[in-house]
């Protein structure tokens, strides 16, 4: 799929709430590789497209912490990220 200018810039910076905000499993301070996270983008992003809204996206990253990565989810975390991907512009 080919994604506008805009799309793009979205789509990167999700992929940077990712690494830096969400980091799920602490990849960032272990010198993890950078793109751990990138997996989970093109759901988030779907998801910010849609304009889904802030519980939807935090209750995803939930799911994608606690059924995927299969660690104890962090459920404040996750919805004080998803905050900040429905918040960009």
């Amino acid at each position: 799929m080919k994604l506008s200018p805009e799309h793009k810039a979205l789509y990167k910076a999700i992929d940077e709430i990712l690494w830096e905000d969400w980091d799920s499993i602490g990849m960032k301070y272990f010198e993890g590789p950078r793109n751990e996270y990138e997996r989970y983008v093109p759901t988030i992003f779907s998801l910010k497209i849609k304009a889904e809204s802030i519980e939807i996206i935090a209750q995803i990253l939930f799911q994608i912490q606690t059924d995927v990565i299969r660690i104890d989810g962090r459920y404040q975390n996750c919805k004080r990220v998803a905050e900040k991907i429905f918040n960009l512009k």
